[in-house]
């Protein structure tokens, strides 16, 4: 009779401690973040720096998870796994929602398995060129190449890569051809134009500052639709003359699909008092990275756009790693 009383009541001694969870305020536990890179680097440090902030507005402590590999697909996967209860959240990037899905098959959608939370900044390509070759700016470059066909060649961080796809970007907009030639990431692309064996690349600002301003490399273009504080001098592509043209590397807060809103709500608020802090905007500063506040919805909005740009070029370009 006891135990038929016990499985009888077990349900609603669930029920009522399910219930009693729902109702505990938000977040009453540690707080998983994942980060699709591995320790040390750039977008690490955004992750730790975001994470060390948010855990004191919020009054609970971020975990940084780092999990790296398959340009962000395994986090990616583990994100769109976990429960979507506020627990785990994951930095996206511009690989894992939109430069990645756009080239290749993945077993996770960018825009229904996620949900969008608030963006943190992005930074800026840079067209830089050999000093050697005698340009100036960017019209002076596109005519260039148009009088050395199949003689120019950019060097980016792999197939697939941002640094590979806005340079694709750049000869379908300007009408030019350049020869591709991957590398195993940035450094060995940077050495190469600067040694002169490529004459071009489109390198994330951060990496090409250093080279920027010992004269290794001389820069034409910034890709944001804004000068770039470390650069005022360099115009933006539109300044340049390619209309349109805007990517950038950019990082922002993505959960699992369907968080509820009022998690959400209080997750982009924490984040905008983050990103209102100066402390802040002066340590992202260190990989030029601009700062981008946006509501779920704007973000959510911006996830899509910039993956159909990619999704169009990868078609237009016949861009498929999977082939």
């Amino acid at each position: 009779m006891k135990r038929r009383t016990l499985l009888q009541t077990a349900p609603l001694l669930l029920a009522l401690q399910d219930s009693a969870w729902a109702q505990s305020p938000y977040p009453s536990k540690p707080i998983k973040y994942i980060v699709p890179v591995a320790a040390g680097g750039g977008s690490d440090m955004i992750g730790r720096a975001v994470c060390d902030r948010l855990s004191k507005v919020l009054g609970q402590p971020l975990v940084v998870d780092n999990l790296g590999g398959g340009g962000g697909v395994i986090a990616s996967q583990a994100t769109v796994r976990a429960a979507a209860d506020g627990y785990t959240l994951m930095q996206g990037y511009v690989s894992t929602h939109a430069t990645a899905p756009a080239t290749r098959k993945l077993s996770y959608d960018p825009v229904k398995d996620f949900t969008p939370i608030g963006m943190i900044g992005a930074t800026p390509n840079v067209l830089v060129v050999n000093p050697a070759l005698p340009i100036k700016d960017v019209r002076a470059f596109i005519d260039y190449v148009k009088k050395n066909p199949g003689r120019v060649s950019y060097g980016s961080a792999g197939a697939g890569s941002l640094t590979h796809l806005v340079a694709e970007l750049f000869k379908l907009q300007t009408d030019t051809f350049m020869v591709h030639i991957p590398y195993r990431g940035i450094a060995p692309a940077t050495t190469d134009v600067i040694a002169g064996q490529t004459q071009a690349m489109f390198p994330g600002l951060a990496a090409a500052l250093p080279h920027i301003r010992s004269g290794r490399v001389r820069p034409l273009a910034v890709t944001g639709n804004q000068r770039h504080p470390a650069l005022k001098d360099v115009p933006t592509m539109e300044e340049a003359g390619v209309k349109g043209f805007d990517a950038q590397q950019w990082y922002g807060i993505v959960g699992p699909a369907h968080m509820p809103a009022a998690i959400v709500k209080q997750l982009n608020d924490a984040l905008a008092q983050v990103l209102a802090m100066p402390d802040f905007r002066e340590k992202l500063s260190a990989e030029a990275v601009e700062l981008m506040p946006m509501s779920p919805s704007q973000f959510g909005d911006y996830l899509k756009k910039d993956l159909a740009r990619w999704n169009d070029l990868a078609r237009k370009r016949n861009i498929n790693l999977d082939a």
